[in-house]
């Protein structure tokens, strides 16, 4: 059995009660190091299977062996496995194998960095990831503005890294010019659930001053969106 899970965040509180039953029920718990090594001591006794970056297809591939050998492993993305996580790219490997896979839901990085931040999704938003490793940037680009031309909330996942240190300033210039306000509430969270978090709330122009890298989750308002209390809030449209 293959248990595909979402970790969450990163704090073992952050963890599900159904994905806590179903790592203890494993023997074994794969993934990449940084989300092995937030877990690994709340389950002592497994048996752990870290991989670097890069290494997703290889991961999938060796869960599919050692559960045709009968052994249950959890194969783990932080947040939840099906958003930028590895629960697709299993289901994809493991077409037509007869195994058995249950995909376990976690708490997203979107969801956890709201919270932290106010309650900026409270209304229709998109999440956009700025890597480019996968996905053409033109193809970011795009997406970029058709979010803004919706009006949407957009919460951005990968904004920046060594390799790319300048998408998240691209980012944030194709907001501006294509119906962002500059003052658009904005803010970040660095390690969400995890030691030395940080947050920010600022707006849009002021954000791309921010060391913002992998490391942070980052949430821009739309046109309702605003700061109370050093909160961001994005109205449903209530009347108060």
């Amino acid at each position: 059995m293959i248990y595909v899970i979402g970790t969450g965040p990163g704090e073992i509180d952050g963890i599900t009660p159904k994905a806590l039953n179903a790592l203890n029920e494993c023997e074994i718990i794969s993934g990449y190091s940084r989300y092995i090594d937030l877990i690994r001591e709340y389950f002592p006794g497994k048996i752990f299977m870290s991989y670097s970056m890069r290494q997703e297809v290889q991961r999938c591939h060796d869960a599919l062996a050692l559960s045709r050998e009968n052994k249950n492993i959890a194969l783990i993305s932080g947040g939840d496995s099906g958003v930028y996580g590895m629960a697709g790219l299993m289901l994809e490997v493991a077409s037509g194998s007869c195994e058995e896979i249950r995909i376990i839901p976690g708490i997203t990085a979107a969801n956890s960095c709201a919270a932290i931040l106010g309650a900026p999704l409270m209304n229709d938003y998109a999440t956009i990831s700025l890597s480019d490793l996968l996905t053409d940037w033109r193809i970011i680009e795009r997406r970029l503005i058709c979010a803004c031309d919706g009006d949407f909330v957009i919460c951005i996942y990968n904004p920046a890294s060594n390799h790319r240190p300048d998408n998240f300033i691209r980012a944030c210039e194709i907001m501006i010019n294509h119906g962002k306000n500059k003052n658009t509430p904005a803010g970040y969270v660095r390690n969400i659930g995890r030691e030395n978090e940080f947050s920010k709330v600022t707006t849009l122009e002021k954000i791309m001053n921010e060391a913002i890298d992998m490391l942070c989750t980052v949430i821009i308002g739309n046109s309702k969106s605003y700061i109370s209390d050093g909160k961001i809030i994005t109205p449903r449209g209530y009347e108060l």
